[in-house]
C-alpha cells in the first residue's frame, strides 16, 4: 500500500474541529476572570497634594555682593570677634617713643652675630653698614616689631600688622643669622 498525502481541505477540517473543541473551555475561564475582577479590591494609597510653590522676588539692591570687599570685611570681623580689639593692640604702640631701628624695614636688616653680656643675650644687627646691639624688649622694623627672644642664630619678633579687613593683628617674625660669604 502506498501512502499519499491528505488533501489540504482535510487538514483544514481537522484544524477547525480542534479549535471548536477549545472554545467551550474558554467560557469557564472568562467567567472565572470576571468574578475575580469583581471580588478583588485594589489597594491604592492616595498621593499627598504637592506643596504650593511661592516664588520669591529677587531684589539685588538690598543684597550685598558675595564677592565684594565689604562682604569679606564683614566675615573677617565676625571671625575676629570683640575680644580681639585692634584699637587696644595699636594704642600702646603709638603712645611710646620710637627706637632708631624702627625706621628700617626688616628685610634690610641682617643679624650678624650674638653675644652674652652679664647673663643676657644680645644680637648684633647690621643696617646701612652700621652695627647695633639689640636686646629682648627692643623694637625692630616698621611693623611695631617687639624682640621677644634672642638665640645664637635668630631674633624672634612679635609684629602688629593690618589684615585684609583692616583689623590690627599680631604675627610672629624672625631675623636669621646671616653668614658672610666671600
Amino acid at each position: 500500500m502506498r501512502w499519499t498525502s491528505p488533501p489540504c481541505w482535510a487538514v483544514g477540517l481537522v484544524a477547525v474541529a480542534l479549535l471548536g473543541g477549545c472554545s467551550s473551555d474558554t467560557e469557564d475561564i472568562h467567567q472565572w476572570m470576571s468574578e475575580q475582577r469583581r471580588l478583588t479590591q485594589p489597594k491604592i494609597t492616595p498621593i499627598s497634594e504637592p506643596k504650593r510653590y511661592v516664588p520669591l522676588a529677587y531684589s539685588e539692591s538690598g543684597a550685598l555682593d558675595p564677592f565684594s570687599s565689604q562682604r569679606l570685611t564683614q566675615v573677617l570681623r565676625q571671625e575676629v570677634g570683640p575680644e580681639n580689639n585692634s584699637a587696644r593692640l595699636l594704642a600702646a604702640e603709638q603712645n611710646r617713643r620710637k627706637e632708631p631701628l624702627e625706621s628700617y624695614p626688616l628685610d634690610v636688616m641682617e643679624m650678624v652675630g650674638s653675644l652674652d653680656r652679664q647673663g643676657q643675650r644680645e644680637a648684633l644687627v647690621r643696617v646701612d653698614k652700621l652695627l647695633y646691639r639689640v636686646k629682648t624688649g627692643n623694637y625692630l622694623g616698621q611693623n611695631y616689631g617687639l624682640v621677644t627672644q634672642i638665640s645664637e642664630n635668630e631674633v624672634k619678633l612679635r609684629e602688629i600688622v593690618q589684615d585684609a579687613a583692616g583689623e590690627w593683628i599680631e604675627r610672629t617674625a624672625a631675623l636669621q643669622l646671616q653668614e658672610k660669604t666671600k
